[in-house]
């Protein structure tokens, strides 16, 4: 199932009428919801710990190209190879070559968000390469030719009987069972296989630490340890924003991340990577590479106010407090980030002409500003996209890509003739005395907009139509 952006309407109406993927969704949010407040259940203590993280992201993205660089530079002298992507398509070309040149055909990956944003399994496909995915949610949903619906936990939209009829179809040998712990115990047999066999392995990063060429990955299954480690070539990918200056900045970002996320406060693995096998080490890869990708982060780096978008540490708080997200799931939305941080990021990856319908998917509540834990303003930063999305260019202010894909001639029309109408007088004056003498002619039913309201009466247009009433 590979939904699209352009068609988020229909997608979401169709998820409305699921009720068993809306039962899905709203067990999973309510236990998200109570985990992260009981992970935060001193207020003081939340606000300074976002405070901390929102000062880090915004210092080190605004030294954002000199720390690539020193991140570049620390990372070769540890021995790490270091590959620059400007999209997906070149991406995707460099794992071709360096898995091809090992005559790789196993690729085993950890959890990285990255990849799918790219493609990778699909573009692998093509050349030959099979790529299998290490993390238990992700292969659940790689079982089922499904894309994540969530960014932290990819098959939060299905429960353990949909699980179990994947694996019977799919798993030789497995009796059905809904048994959690079975069905993990499952996965679990097949995977351990794979690890051993596999010719490459790959990951995501979390934070790359710029002054010492650190890698970091956060989890809680093993898995990205055992793709990062078993393999001969581990290849890591990454957006150019997750680099931060120090490696004092991992431990308050780090913090946030998985209290935000999953209510917890230490994950079960915390994985620093530096370089690969030693001479005198007994494992690890023999060679490490690092892609760093842009594909549009540099859209939204060159706007200032856009530039706060790149500070996600993508802990999914947002979309598990977003009332959208939680009754449509993340399907809906078509893109590979769903919920409120994908309305914000998808334009600049994919342009605001495919995404032009995602900035306006929102109720604008605020739940999700209110719970980042590194404060980017989402809504305000929704509403900027919903001008640009309408709007030509201006002077001074930089262009994203697409903009103006959603500007309406009509809509545009009627701007126009209401702001002639406020700024001259008569107008004005002529279309009041016109409104109240014609507000017979309002149908008593306006379509669905009256389903559970009653159409507005015009004001009285004069003081003794006033004095009149209240005589009555």
């Amino acid at each position: 199932m590979h939904n699209k952006p352009q068609l988020f309407h229909p997608q979401a109406e169709a998820a409305l009428a699921n009720p068993e993927l809306r039962a899905n969704f709203r067990g999973a949010m309510d236990y998200l919801r109570d985990k992260r407040q009981t992970a935060f259940a001193d207020p003081d203590e939340e606000s300074a710990i976002r405070d901390r993280a929102e000062a880090i992201r915004q210092r080190c993205l605004s030294k954002l190209p000199a720390l690539l660089e020193q991140l570049e530079a620390n990372c070769i002298a540890n021995g790490i190879r270091v590959h620059w992507a400007e999209n997906a398509e070149r991406a995707n070309a460099l794992f071709a070559d360096i898995i091809q040149s090992h005559g790789g055909t196993q690729v085993v990956k950890g959890k990285s968000m990255v990849s799918e944003e790219i493609e990778l399994n699909h573009a692998m496909a093509t050349e030959g390469i099979d790529c299998l995915e290490s993390d238990m949610g992700e292969y659940i949903v790689q079982l089922g030719d499904e894309t994540p619906s969530h960014i932290i936990m990819p098959a939060i939209h299905k429960n353990k009987q949909q699980v179990a009829d994947l694996f019977a179809e799919h798993v030789p040998g497995f009796k059905h069972t809904l048994d959690v712990d079975t069905l993990i115990r499952t996965g679990r047999n097949v995977l351990r296989e794979k690890f051993r066999r596999a010719d490459i392995g790959v990951s995501g990063v979390n934070f790359a630490v710029a002054e010492t060429g650190t890698l970091c990955l956060v989890e809680n299954e093993g898995n990205g340890r055992m793709c990062t480690t078993v393999p001969e070539v581990h290849i890591a990918i990454t957006g150019i924003e997750k680099v931060v200056e120090f490696l004092a900045d991992v431990p308050p970002l780090f913090s946030a991340l998985t209290r935000s996320a999953t209510g917890q406060s230490i994950t079960t693995y915390f994985n620093m990577i530096s370089g690969p096998r030693k001479h005198d080490e007994l494992d690890g890869p023999r060679e490490v590479h690092l892609v760093l990708l842009d594909n549009g982060r540099s859209q939204a780096f060159v706007d200032e106010e856009m530039r706060k978008t790149l500070q996600c540490i993508r802990c999914g708080a947002c979309m598990n407090h977003c009332p959208v997200y939680t009754r449509i799931g993340g399907h809906a939305y078509g893109t590979v980030y769903p919920g409120p941080i994908g309305k914000i990021i998808s334009p600049h990856l994919m342009g605001l002409e495919a995404t032009r319908e995602l900035p306006t998917a929102s109720s604008l509540c605020g739940a999700c500003g209110e719970v980042c834990p590194v404060r980017i303003p989402i809504p305000e930063l929704l509403q900027r996209l919903r001008r640009e999305a309408k709007q030509e260019p201006r002077p001074g202010v930089p262009a994203l890509r697409g903009q103006n894909s959603a500007k309406s001639n009509t809509e545009a029309f009627i701007w126009r003739s209401f702001g002639l109408l406020t700024r001259t007088p008569a107008l004005y004056r002529m279309m009041s005395w016109c409104a109240t003498r014609l507000r017979g002619l309002i149908p008593s039913k306006l379509g669905p907009w009256t389903r559970c309201r009653t159409a507005p009466r015009p004001a009285a247009n004069t003081l003794r139509e006033l004095m009149a009433k209240r005589n009555k």
